[in-house]
């Protein structure tokens, strides 16, 4: 059996979880560590509940203001370079120590509590330490402990790999195709999901119904996205759900009744999420921006590929024609399940494992 620890600050949209069920399904012992409770009310394993950080709106306001106000730029900006490569200011490195100075205890009880350092393999996602020098992970590396950092977007594009993490890492891995060509040695996944859960809507709507989620609308385009919806509720009689910093449970029952899902029609990200997912799942229709490169990469995708440019002539060419809804709605469900369910997506992962050198037992 081989002992696998996930390290997060945050399960986001429930990831970890779907990790550690396909483990366990293979016959290893998985465990996940979390900073904070997420914002989407996803389960726990070992959460330690660190001070100065949270998934909260004071918190994230709080970032923001500051990085506006003491870096003059945004969060969201991407800051260039392939890697792009964590370098903060002074003040900023400062009070990441002073805050670890008060998680430090908090730390090493749950180290020696869980016996965290006596596990195989450990995931950083985020590609981060509990301490941003990298202290744990220099004890694991000396130890012979496999490393891998995990990836999932803003993390690089805004932040930038830590060097001490991608120095002592064995294996770097992304759910997001983009940044494979930011790294020079990082390897692909396609994001792991239970897809045999979820009950898969049949027929269509009346009146068809349009659903957008969101939790950054500069990201996903939500502006545009609702302008266009609300002219389509006048114009075609749709009826149209938007979704924002919603718990995730009541956001599924909305997105549930739905015949049409838009995840993001930007050019700040490739693709989908897990929103898309959830959405295929259940046998929605899936609308994103897929680039070329994206596009040429799945060929064989369920997505109404949408732009800004071009979602509203794209909604009305399949609202007006419903069999194309049906048609899309039952290809996109076997696709997910092929690509993206999580008994899937492990195996894969075992083979990154292997080339590392890790040992299944």
């Amino acid at each position: 059996m081989t002992k696998i620890l996930y390290i997060s600050p945050e399960n986001t949209v429930g990831v970890l979880s779907f990790w550690k069920r396909a483990h366990e399904m293979n016959g290893h012992e998985c465990r996940f560590v979390t900073f904070f409770e997420t914002a989407g009310g996803y389960e726990n394993d070992i959460q330690l509940n660190l001070p100065l950080v949270a998934a909260k709106p004071w918190f994230i306001k709080t970032r923001v203001w500051m990085t506006r106000h003491l870096e003059h730029r945004t969060p969201w900006e991407d800051i260039g370079g392939n890697p792009p490569v964590w370098n903060p200011p002074a003040w900023q490195k400062g009070l990441i120590r002073l805050r670890e100075l008060l998680w430090k205890p908090r730390i090493e009880k749950a180290i020696r509590e869980f016996h965290l350092d006596d596990f195989d393999v450990y995931h950083f996602e985020w590609g981060t330490d509990f301490y941003r020098n990298g202290a744990f992970a220099r004890r694991l590396k000396a130890a012979g402990k496999k490393i891998i950092c995990h990836y999932h977007g803003q993390d690089m594009r805004n932040r930038g790999v830590i060097p001490v993490m991608d120095e002592l890492s064995d294996l770097n891995l992304t759910n997001e195709f983009d940044l494979t060509f930011r790294h020079p040695n990082l390897k692909y996944l396609f994001l792991p999901f239970d897809v045999k859960s979820f009950e898969v809507r049949r027929g269509t709507g009346d009146p068809i119904t349009i659903c957008h989620a969101t939790t950054n609308r500069k990201v996903k385009g939500s502006d545009e996205i609702i302008r266009i919806c609300r002219e389509l509720e006048q114009s075609h009689g749709i009826r149209f759900i938007f979704i924002e910093n919603m718990p995730h449970e009541e956001a599924m029952r909305l997105k549930a009744q739905a015949d049409i899902y838009i995840d993001q029609i930007t050019d700040h990200a490739w693709g989908y999420g897990m929103n898309s997912l959830e959405a295929l799942s259940m046998g929605i229709v899936c609308g994103t921006y897929l680039n070329p490169t994206y596009e040429a990469f799945i060929p064989d995708h369920p997505f109404l590929n949408v732009h800004a440019s071009d979602l509203k002539e794209k909604l009305v060419g399949i609202i007006e024609h419903p069999e194309l809804l049906r048609q899309m709605s039952s290809a996109g469900h076997e696709w997910v399940e092929k690509y993206h369910d999580y008994r899937n997506v492990v195996q894969k992962l075992y083979e990154y494992y292997r080339a590392i050198g890790v040992e299944l037992t």
